[in-house]
């Protein structure tokens, strides 16, 4: 298929009359500025290149709306986070995620990164069909057709210094080295999915000790995409100092693994050192503005990090909001709270953040965006709905929802059209589909599908 957009941006940039042209491959062959339809395109308004969620956890989406009465804080939050995945199988795992990866879709969002340690059963056995939790996200991705960059953890104490609890032992393989064998099973499993890309993940400093961070590190393939939570909360970095002396970052530095393909996911407290060993290393900061607030985390400093030489990306992290524009009015907004200033992100690099920085993010290959040889990955806004109609386009990512989103196209397939998602064999819809698989999550039902142990 080829697409014509009234106005398309690049780079930020508002272009009028662009055709886009695909080959077989499902990447983009052409950009052509300034050029009327040929017969046959299909016809678009304003498009946006595909965004890239670059931080998920799927299955806490069971948990939106059921977590705000009661106060507390992150740790008070992560209690009931645990017990949702202790009731997490293989077969609850798909029906879930197939709906929150329909619900990105919708949303805008064309490639994910699923962080993702629910790796055993909940004694913290292998399930009898290996890969099963894994394979579940897998299918479950191809399936809605959206890209998944899987990133594999690895989850080993408690703590800094603390054993796993009950509720953390079906996150871990016991050591590095028994995770090492299998992400590398892992990947021959995958090999068949085309939508799935393996990444690794290093959970925190507090889950995995440093020479464990160190051997993980070296061991995956250096093209592979990297990840791991990094000071998210105060306690973290108070008891990685107490222990190691130093900051988490500053430990990162110390292991060698501070690098162009590592992502950082929240960096919320940092010091001024931090920023600089991080805008110095080239690694991709992924903030999640929206959980961030939700969980009272507080306000990481984004700006001083693009300032520093970092590259930013954003993500929905806990799911209990599927927005990119939410995330990038979030991020921005955050800023403006901090300083009180007003324009501290363009909205070129607000549009960038969700775009290029969450594909490289994801691992995905230069070139991003809308460009020759890349992923014809394509976003349509409706530009004069209730909410956008007036405003001009390079800005209408700072004024959209998800509810403007018309069409989304990923490989050059339109895989979302005005709020639905292609017909399946099963005709339910999709917040019937939703309500009866956080439904499964939440109660410990039965799947309607079993088998996928």
């Amino acid at each position: 298929m080829n697409y014509w957009s009234a106005v398309a941006l690049i780079d930020g940039v508002p272009n009028a009359s662009t055709r886009i042209t695909t080959g077989g491959n499902g990447r983009i062959a052409t950009v052509e500025v300034g050029t009327p339809p040929a017969p046959g395109d299909i016809r678009m308004g304003v498009v946006l290149p595909g965004m890239g969620n670059a931080h998920s956890h799927s299955f806490h989406r069971a948990l939106r709306g059921r977590t705000h009465s009661d106060g507390g804080d992150f740790w008070a939050w992560r209690t009931s986070m645990y017990e949702v995945a202790g009731r997490l199988d293989p077969d609850r795992y798909y029906d879930l995620a197939l709906s929150v990866f329909h619900e990105m879709l919708l949303s805008g969002w064309t490639a994910v990164g699923e962080f993702h340690y629910v790796h055993h059963r909940p004694d913290g056995k292998p399930y009898d069909r290996r890969h099963a939790m894994e394979l579940a996200l897998a299918h479950a991705a191809q399936e809605a057709g959206i890209r998944l960059t899987l990133l594999d953890a690895l989850y080993l104490t408690g703590g800094i210094n603390r054993p796993l609890s009950t509720e953390q032992l079906r996150f871990s393989d016991g050591s590095v080295h028994r995770w090492l064998e299998r992400w590398y099973d892992l990947r021959d499993a995958l090999g068949g999915l085309s939508a799935v890309t393996l990444g690794a993940a290093v959970h925190s400093v507090r889950a995995v000790p440093p020479p464990d961070i160190a051997v993980a590190a070296s061991s995956v393939p250096p093209d592979v995409p990297l990840h791991i939570h990094l000071s998210e909360q105060v306690q973290e970095n108070q008891e990685c100092e107490a222990t190691f002396g130093t900051t988490p970052t500053q430990l990162l530095a110390d292991l060698g693994v501070l690098a162009p393909r590592l992502s950082l996911v929240h960096a919320t407290h940092l010091t001024e050192r931090d920023i600089g060993l991080i805008g110095d290393s080239g690694a991709v900061v992924v903030l999640c503005p929206t959980t961030e607030a939700d969980l009272g985390d507080g306000i990481g400093p984004a700006r001083a990090l693009a300032d520093a030489g970092a590259r930013l990306a954003l993500g929905s992290d806990q799911n209990a909001v599927i927005d990119p524009f939410l995330e990038a009015r979030g991020l921005e907004a955050g800023e403006r709270l901090a300083s009180r200033r007003r324009g501290r992100f363009s909205p070129a690099e607000l549009t960038g953040a969700l775009t290029v920085g969450g594909y490289s993010s994801l691992g995905h290959a230069p070139p991003a965006g809308l460009a020759p040889g890349g992923f014809c990955d394509l976003v349509e806004i409706d530009a004069q709905s209730i909410r956008t109609v007036g405003a001009l386009h390079d800005q209408l990512p700072l004024v959209a929802t998800a509810a403007d989103v018309l069409r989304v196209i990923v490989g050059g397939r339109i895989v979302a059209d005005g709020g639905a998602t292609p017909e399946r064999d099963d005709p339910i819809s999709p917040a019937a589909r939703m309500a009866r698989a956080i439904d499964a999550v939440v109660t410990g039902s039965s799947s309607e599908r079993g088998g996928r142990e």
